[in-house]
């Protein structure tokens, strides 16, 4: 008899661990990314044009950057910034710590797969009225004491793999966390580079500004000599004194520009703007060859491409866990414990009491709720890959934009700085005239603005060009790669200690 119950009781037992590999739903596979799949080189590539002078890309083709993009600009200064940046930028933080919050939510759903043990010791003591029954007047209560010291474990294994499917829910939206903390980063020190060549941009601007000031001071002069000594014109004077003004209204006008873009560094380097300066660095660099890599590459070098394929594989296993509901559910349990009036025969063996048993329960019927929660999420799956392909397009049309960008601004350097030699000649020739008054002053003026507004549209392309630059290393994904996405494995690892401290 014994062990006909034994066998009764350990049977469902065998029958959930033989049934444990069940597991129901779609099984996941990454969808096309373009119906007519990735092209086999960029439209914009350099290989597509014969006039590529003052366009440069690395080579080999099929190389990428890696790791600290920003080092190819060659600037310390950028370096050391964003080097902060990637400390201290707040926004970072907050996607960090999302990410270790969707690494706990991994272990919370893992936990679901092991029993629940619970232990309740208790102890009561109690009086009876004296009151209660027929015979009152004799009757003066009774006192009880028990003292209790039950344990009891739940499990209910995962026979059609609706726990697995939540683990992996759970593991796919941790590493989507990962790849959306990896583009946060991207877009922070993307926009660092950009305000930083920004404010390398009014430095040169002003730098252009004032040499301009001095020559409009020296032209000043001269007019005032000639006035005073009866060659020329107080008219000259007066242009003269007007040309100098709006150079230096302009000159102080650009404080502006550099103060916001100054400040913006601030904030991204987690620095009070209060106490925060960038030192005044006029600068004339151009872009490096930047290596663009094959179109192929391209959803493997983005993180917004890899957080949106793994935001669909989440969606997947949504489908699982809804299907999981239309499948019976076991749970086995096991109670037991002693129980004594006095604590002295509390764990005397006939204190001692237990009960186990198994519970099947299963839904028949829901008016079609479970359907509906299945299409639910198959609709949310369909929407997502839906969202992935939209985002790919996305990748490839800012990379095409951003080659446009830099291929057509690298041209139109070349031509400008044609311009600014014809300007300064212009000034020359017209200076000559004016001097020995073949020509008024106003058409030295004319010549002097047509050399400021060459050389500050030189300037000015310089600044868009760097910045193109800085736009198309991010839509090639900056210096990441697919291979840094941490695995299932490594997202349902622990946490340590430093991860889940409160910061103070």
């Amino acid at each position: 008899m014994t062990n006909l119950r034994f066998t009764i009781a350990i049977c469902p037992a065998l029958t959930a661990l033989l049934l444990t590999g069940c597991m129901v739903g779609p099984k996941y596979h990454t969808p096309p990314a373009v119906a007519q799949g990735p092209p086999t080189i960029y439209k914009e590539s350099p290989t597509q044009f014969q006039d590529t002078d003052g366009w440069k890309v690395a080579q080999p083709q099929d190389a990428m950057l890696h790791g600290k993009w920003w080092e190819i600009y060659g600037d310390p200064e950028l370096n050391a910034l964003e080097e902060r940046l990637n400390i201290d930028n707040q926004n970072i933080k907050q996607f960090f710590a999302n990410f270790m919050e969707a690494r706990a939510l991994v272990a919370q759903a893992r936990s679901q797969l092991y029993p629940t043990a619970s232990v309740g010791p208790s102890y009561t003591r109690s009086k009876s009225s004296a009151n209660l029954g027929r015979s009152s007047q004799a009757n003066t209560g009774s006192t009880n004491s028990v003292g209790s010291l039950p344990a009891s474990i739940s499990w209910e294994p995962d026979l059609w793999g609706r726990v697995r499917s939540t683990i992996h829910e759970q593991q796919f939206n941790a590493q989507l966390s990962a790849a959306d903390l990896e583009n946060e980063k991207l877009t922070e020190q993307a926009s660092l580079a950009t305000f930083f060549f920004e404010i390398r941009g009014q430095d040169a601007l002003q730098a252009i500004l004032e040499d301009t000031v001095e020559a409009d001071k020296r032209a000043l002069e001269l007019t005032q000599a000639q006035y005073e000594t009866g060659v020329g014109d107080r008219i000259s004077v007066v242009e003269a004194q007007n040309t100098l003004q709006n150079v230096q209204s302009q000159a102080i006008n650009l404080g502006v520009a550099r103060a916001q873009y100054e400040n913006a560094i601030a904030l991204l380097v987690g620095a009070n703007a209060s106490t925060f300066s960038i030192p005044v660095k006029a600068s004339s660099v151009t872009p490096p060859p930047i290596p663009i890599g094959l179109p192929s590459a391209l959803l493997e070098r983005r993180p917004d491409i890899a957080a949106s394929e793994r935001n669909m594989a989440a969606a997947n296993a949504q489908i699982g866990i809804a299907t999981a509901a239309y499948y019976p559910n076991l749970t086995l349990s096991a109670s037991g414990g002693f129980e004594s009036s006095t604590f002295k025969h509390l764990f005397d063996w006939p204190s001692r009491f237990w009960s186990i048993g198994p519970t099947v329960s299963e839904t028949v019927f829901d008016a079609g709720l479970r359907r509906a929660t299945v299409n639910q999420f198959v609709e949310v799956y369909n929407a997502d890959v839906a969202s992935y392909r939209q985002t790919v397009l996305t990748g490839f049309q800012q990379v095409e934009d951003a080659l446009a960008s830099v291929r057509i601004l690298s041209q139109q350097q070349l031509q400008q700085q044609e311009a600014v030699k014809s300007a300064e000649e212009f000034v020359t020739l017209e200076t000559a005239r004016y001097q020995t008054g073949i020509d008024p002053y106003v058409n030295l003026v004319t010549a002097q603005t047509t050399l400021l507004t060459d050389r500050q549209s030189v300037a000015t392309l310089r600044v868009q060009a760097m910045t193109a630059s800085v736009q198309l290393i991010e839509a090639l994904g900056g210096g990441w790669d697919r291979s840094q996405l941490p695995t299932p494995a490594q997202v349902s690892e622990k946490l340590t200690k430093a991860e889940t401290t409160v910061q103070r």
